[in-house]
């Protein structure tokens, strides 16, 4: 069998998540096992940074955001255990933990990958987003002028507070906040949603995921692209910022295909 390095990585803001941590290891006992530096510091051992973690499987302890910024920061294989609210994309709850560790040191488990969107600017390759990526205005209660090309086609204009392109896996967050499509993560497609539009016409739009999105300024004002919210640019106006898929993925670990049983209850649900 083959060994497996793993890692630990928590958000130590969420209230419990800590202890929640402290059980996540116990489970792993014997394992070749690295902790996130930080979280090393709380129990007072030795830890590594997120970025130098060197590990196969990475337990996310906290909750998307969390999950978003250690997929951001490594390439690992993410399992996430939910110490938020909804957690969308986390596949167990604490209550799961002994059992789910179990599963994962037998190998009981299948590897979901997830497409990632490429930003381009400038010649220059930005973060990939697992779930979307923002370009807003960067000032307050301004709205700015955009145009939106899928390869080389006009696709539309408008003036808005922000255009957002997702991916499958980014249509449950955001760009379901603001009047978007939820896309099947099995669908071959993009989505772009304009953020407060302006002209009532101005609707989300599902491109293959083959298709070069490219969104350009068309004012002497700049705006921000933010890649999962965790990653931030400035943009200068007149200027544009192209999308496409990227030839990463981002990779989880599931016991389950259940995403429509993971909507209800998860979306549905908390509404």
């Amino acid at each position: 069998m083959v060994a497996v390095r793993y890692g630990v990585y928590t958000n130590l803001s969420i209230e419990g998540a800590v202890d929640i941590s402290k059980e996540v290891i116990s489970s792993l006992e014997g394992e070749d096992l690295v902790l996130e530096s930080k979280l090393a510091s709380v129990l007072g051992e030795e830890g590594v940074s997120l970025e130098d973690m060197d590990v196969d499987i990475l337990v996310s302890v906290g909750g998307d955001g969390t999950i978003l910024r250690a997929m951001q920061k490594n390439d690992a294989i993410i399992l996430g255990v939910n110490a938020g609210s909804i957690g969308f994309l986390a596949e167990v709850g604490p209550d799961e933990i002994p059992d789910t560790m179990k599963k994962v040191r037998d190998g009981d488990y299948f590897i979901e990958r997830r497409f990632k969107l490429r930003t381009d600017f400038r010649g220059e390759r930005l973060a990939d987003a697992v779930n979307e990526a923002v370009i807003h205005t960067d000032t307050i209660a301004k709205i700015r002028h955009f145009r939106i090309m899928v390869d080389d086609q006009v696709a539309t204009e408008l003036r808005a507070d922000g255009v957002i392109v997702a991916t499958p896996t980014g249509s449950t967050c955001y760009a379901m906040s603001v009047g978007g499509p939820i896309i099947d993560p099995h669908v071959n497609a993009f989505v772009f949603v304009p953020m407060a539009p302006f002209k009532f016409a101005a609707r989300p739009m599902v491109v293959p995921t083959g298709a070069r999105i490219t969104v350009e300024l068309l004012m002497d004002k700049g705006c921000l692209v933010v890649i999962d919210g965790q990653r931030e640019y400035h943009i200068p106006g007149n200027s544009s910022v192209e999308f496409s898929l990227s030839k990463d993925y981002g990779r989880f670990i599931r016991f389950e295909d259940n995403f429509y049983t993971r909507m209800q209850e998860k979306l549905v649900g908390s509404l």
